[in-house]
């Protein structure tokens, strides 16, 4: 192991009565791949967020090889070398993404040396990036992408990454993996929060374990299990998913008939000939690699964008093609965006106000608009059904970690009884035992009658919650099959070749 790069001693940091973090210690040295672990609003974020110059924390110290600094700022910690990858993407969505890229490189500017080194670079890595794509026409995979990209352009001696595979194929997860390694060999020091355990064995020498804001335990993961470290980030044991009862499947609650779709504007992919049904009772999962249409499916679906060219979109036996997204709710659909912040939620709302987001098209809340009791209620039973760790009784919605906003997200939509559910990345950056609650509720409310579609680049979650897998590629969608009947290389042929040259390679 190298000499030390990072030292914290003693962090710690209360919003209000919560004690984010309590008296932390944590170690990176030169070479090191260095696990952060814990449930969602363990403290993770807020450790990190200390670390980045975002935070400052109420007591304790920061050393940078050796010496004591105080970090007021992002700049301040990109001066002394550290660079971040967040969860929650940091990202202007009017800018390209070479203009992303250019923003924290001070005195640099999004010209064409400036993107013949982030081609490079991105070569180098094998982050394939549309560099003059606007943000917002891009999916979360690409995003991600971005993001890991404008740090490695700053040359970092520490880099800290918050779920950096969330929204990464396998073989784009080997991919950074290589490049991780690489950085630690060149003496980079890496922090590694990741709720993929198995990732986590497989790249990681060293793990401090957050639980309560507190630093419970400090191993090797590769010489513990995955459910070892599972139960000391929550305590106990995770459950597995528990088997639901046979049941029969009802009547198509969604059908897409030869559906074409154009994005709004030059950029995005075009949807063509898509054919899906899903039947009351079953779950159907949609794989696929980031950029391929998964995102223009969703809004297609939705209603929230999108031009349809031909085909149709029917939910319950409803033609809603050129419907809005709340008369399809009031045919009783429910939808879950994978953005979180900004989509599904208004950052600064309350989680009670944000109940009107997706029930007031419905007329759950009674007469009024702003039931503020009626909100006030929803909010608290989610809360409290879905385990939404929370600072306040009714806290905005950009205060909660990414996985508690996510369970809140989904258990809100639940809450309503759809006949009809379509979620975009169920379990983007939840902790296992969370992550198995989500696909749980889900399986339940199959198994209760509903039609349950999950979009998911998580293959092992696609596989354990599904009945049927479609993958997305190049806009088309191929046909949904029995799970029994796929192995994960044919869904990883599908997914990198498409329909018709999987079946030729066959």
């Amino acid at each position: 192991m190298g000499p030390e790069r990072i030292r914290l001693a003693g962090i710690t940091k209360a919003f209000g009565a919560l004690k984010a973090n309590d008296h932390v210690d944590l170690t990176l040295h030169a070479g090191e791949i260095h696990a952060l672990l814990g449930e969602n609003g363990a403290g993770k974020s807020t450790l990190m967020k200390i670390l980045y110059g975002l935070l400052r924390p109420d007591s304790g110290e920061i050393r940078i090889n050796g010496q004591r600094v105080t970090l007021p700022s992002p700049r301040a910690a990109r001066a002394q070398g550290i660079g971040m990858v967040f969860q929650h993407f940091s990202l202007f969505e009017d800018f390209t993404a070479l203009e992303n890229i250019a923003i924290p490189l001070d005195g640099r500017t999004a010209d064409a040396t400036l993107r013949a080194e982030v081609e490079a670079k991105a070569r180098h890595f094998g982050l394939a990036i549309a560099l003059d794509r606007p943000v917002h026409t891009l999916s979360a995979g690409e995003r991600q992408r971005i993001e890991i990209l404008r740090a490695l352009m700053q040359e970092p001696q520490v880099l800290i990454l918050d779920e950096p595979t969330s929204v990464l194929t396998p073989d784009e997860a080997e991919a950074l993996f290589a490049t991780l390694e690489t950085l630690a060999a060149e003496g980079a020091g890496i922090l590694f929060i990741s709720h993929k355990l198995e990732e986590v064995r497989r790249l990681c020498s060293r793990a401090t374990i957050l639980r309560g804001g507190k630093v419970v335990a400090e191993t090797d993961p590769r010489a513990v299990s995955a459910a070892d470290l599972a139960a000391l980030m929550v305590g106990e044991g995770v459950l597995d998913l528990r088997p639901v009862a046979e049941h029969a499947l009802g009547e198509p609650l969604l059908e897409l008939h030869g559906l074409s779709v154009a994005t709004e504007g030059v950029h995005g992919v075009t949807l063509r000939d898509i054919d899906l049904t899903v039947r009351a009772g079953e779950v159907v999962a949609i794989a696929g690699v980031a950029g391929n249409g998964q995102s223009e499916l969703y809004a297609a679906m939705s209603g929230e964008g999108g031009r349809v060219l031909s085909g149709e979109i029917r939910i319950a036996g409803q033609d809603v093609t050129r419907r809005d997204i709340n008369a399809r709710r009031m045919l009783g659909a429910a939808f879950v965006p994978e953005a979180r912040l900004g989509q599904a939620t208004l950052p600064q709302g309350p989680l009670s106000e944000n109940v009107i987001l997706s029930w007031h098209a419905t007329g759950s809340l009674g007469r009024w608009l702003l039931d503020t009791v009626r909100t006030g209620a929803v909010a608290r039973k989610v809360i409290e059904r879905f385990d939404v760790r929370t600072p306040s009784p009714d806290p905005q919605a950009a205060q909660l970690s990414g996985g508690n906003l996510q369970k809140y997200v989904v258990g809100r939509e639940i809450e309503r009884q759809p006949r009809l559910m379509i979620v975009d990345q169920p379990s983007w950056g939840v902790d296992a035992r969370a992550a198995t609650h989500i696909r749980q509720t889900l399986l339940d409310l199959a198994a209760s009658g509903a039609a349950v579609l999950v979009i998911s680049q998580d293959l092992d979650e696609a596989m354990a919650m599904a009945d049927r897998i479609a993958v997305m590629h190049g806009g088309h969608l191929s046909a949904a099959r029995p799970v029994p009947a796929l192995s994960r290389a044919e869904i990883g042929l599908l997914m990198v070749q498409g329909e018709n040259a999987a079946r030729g390679a066959a």
